[in-house]
């Protein structure tokens, strides 16, 4: 009895934390496709992204167009087209 409620604990533990995650990403995604939006690129919707450092993704967008965004040393946010 006692390992099963430990299974439970656990399994329900790493479910919270990648239903977390999961929304992180979503959050990221729509930041990323605001982001790339403002900058007046085009792309509609960014439907994945990988990190490369600490504010420095690969966004690639619903339109097959894929776009580094990172902060330049000036301190602004770039997008380039890759």
């Amino acid at each position: 009895m006692r390992i099963a409620s430990w299974a439970s604990v656990v399994l329900l533990t790493a479910f919270c934390a990648l239903s977390s995650r999961a929304a992180d990403d979503a959050e990221l995604l729509r930041d990323l496709t605001a982001v790339i939006a403002l900058l007046g690129l085009p792309c509609g919707q960014v439907v994945s992204a990988t990190r490369l450092n600490d504010n420095d993704h690969i966004a690639t967008c619903r339109d097959g167009n894929r776009y580094r965004v990172f902060i330049n040393a000036e301190g602004r946010v770039v997008a380039q087209k890759q």
